[in-house]
């Protein structure tokens, strides 16, 4: 541990140090500590209907979401682990292990007499390299409770309204998190709804989220907006060969006879159709595709992604899947250990708020002290606001700005421009002085407005971390 996170973790056990008569207190405080020490906790949140389930499928790469009981447990936790497994963990009793495995190409888990009222969350382990560094939280309702377990949230929207807004800053009600906004990404997750369904609708969704990027309002309550098809993206991921043999004998078929069929899901489904594909397979593929889906393969099919693995490569790419990743990578895994000082330091605000008391009160002061100074959380801020286009920075000073503070990468190749050039440890020093120079006269440049010298003055400061780095 280092920089943020190796202060935070030293107040965690002085706090518990003060507070280790206080039962309640200490039990947080112990959960917090034990939390620093796993993989980043991602919340995928939202509105009922959003598509949470589907996207986390998506993102693990396996049908392993929704998982429920009669009335299903309030969230469901999925981490990486070598070989499948649940546990249960219920209000007032101790966890239980429950036998989990793949059944029909999905997580079965045999919750046994457990029902969705007992349960409080279950943890499943499931080998999976879509799950390595992070565990996915897929919660059944827009939950505040899953958000505070979280280090970092995914809000999806079908369509962003007043109230994914009003829900969105909720999750954000605490001092530190409002002036650290830092730990959210918004997907609008059925981006295929945007223009009515048309082939060309992923388009257009994703040139409205680049508008919500620079919207005020949004800007600061989340790093970045991405549109997602999530049922695009899992199709992308796990669409079976038989599956992919019908779809070519759709898109091949009498199209002025088909297209027809494609417009309505009853037709579809129904007794009667064009071509020898047989109901059960076509109400398969309406379950994996739908009928946008199913209208998108069929054409990319006949425009020549005419194998299985390009169909599939295809349907990913135009599902928003990999942005989705790469976002998630460059504001959350990669910045893993700030986010979970954030998570700490708010936890340990809480304490120290809810349960005052005389000898706690430097504890406090510093606390706030640390934060004001984590120039980690100043460097994600920038970088959110960069990436929105907002022009903090003159154009021909954004694009280094944000590759120097970590935008394109946190390691140090990465942040100089030179992470395909194996550079030496000498050739790394002379970049980071010149790229320190440079930003010393723009921090200093009295062209440049007053926020503009702020956001180079950070930069700066990125340098000269850099430099320490390599002057050893």
């Amino acid at each position: 541990m280092s920089g943020l996170l190796d202060q935070v973790w030293t107040m965690l056990n002085r706090t518990l140090e003060v507070y280790r008569d206080n039962p309640r207190a200490s039990h947080w405080l112990r959960r917090q500590a034990d939390r620093l020490d796993g993989p980043l906790r991602i919340a995928v949140v939202g509105q009922q209907k959003a598509g949470k389930s589907t996207l986390v499928n998506a993102l693990v790469g396996e049908h392993v979401a929704p998982l429920v009981a009669e009335d299903g447990p309030a969230m469901v936790w999925y981490r990486a682990g070598a070989t499948p497994r649940a546990t249960v963990f219920g209000r007032g009793v101790e966890p239980q292990e429950r036998p989990a495995e793949r059944l029909g190409g999905r997580l079965s888990v045999d919750l046994g007499e457990w029902r969705g009222e007992q349960i409080d969350r279950v943890v499943v382990d499931w080998p999976a390299r879509g799950l390595r560094g992070m565990t996915l939280i897929d919660t059944s309702t827009m939950d505040k409770v899953a958000a505070a377990e979280a280090d970092a949230v995914l809000y999806l929207a079908q369509h962003l309204q007043a109230a994914d807004l009003r829900l969105l800053q909720a999750m954000q009600d605490h001092p530190i998190a409002m002036a650290n906004p830092v730990g959210a990404l918004l997907v609008l997750s059925r981006a295929d709804e945007v223009g009515a369904g048309q082939l060309d609708a992923l388009f257009g969704a994703k040139r409205l989220a680049r508008q919500h990027r620079r919207d005020a309002r949004i800007r600061g309550l989340c790093q970045d907006v991405v549109a997602v098809t999530g049922l695009l993206a899992f199709a992308g991921r796990a669409l079976r060969q038989p599956e992919f043999d019908a779809l070519a004998v759709l898109a091949f078929g009498p199209r002025a006879e088909v297209d027809g069929y494609l417009l309505s899901a009853d037709r579809f489904a129904g007794a009667e159709f064009p071509v020898a594909v047989d109901a059960e397979m076509r109400r398969a593929l309406l379950d994996r595709l739908g009928l946008f889906g199913l209208r998108l393969s069929t054409a990319l099919i006949r425009q020549g992604f005419d194998t299985h693995t390009a169909l599939c490569a295809e349907l990913v790419a135009r599902s928003g899947l990999t942005e989705l990743r790469a976002a998630i990578g460059r504001c959350f895994t990669e910045r893993a250990p700030v986010l979970k000082a954030r998570s700490a330091a708010i936890a340990l605000e809480v304490v120290l708020r809810m349960e005052p008391r005389p000898e706690a009160l430097g504890l406090a002061a510093e606390l706030e002290r640390i934060l004001a100074g984590a120039h980690d959380l100043r460097e994600l801020r920038l970088i959110a606001t960069l990436h929105a286009g907002y022009p903090v920075l003159p154009d021909e000073l954004s694009a280094e700005a944000r590759q120097l503070l970590g935008g394109d990468g946190v390691s140090l190749p990465a942040r100089l421009g030179l992470a395909e050039e194996e550079p030496t440890a000498s050739g790394l020093r002379h970049a980071v002085v010149a790229a320190l120079r440079r930003w010393r006269e723009q921090a200093e440049n009295p062209i440049l407005d007053e926020s503009a010298r702020s956001a180079a003055a950070v930069v700066v400061r990125s340098c000269e971390g850099m430099l320490a780095s390599v002057s050893g």
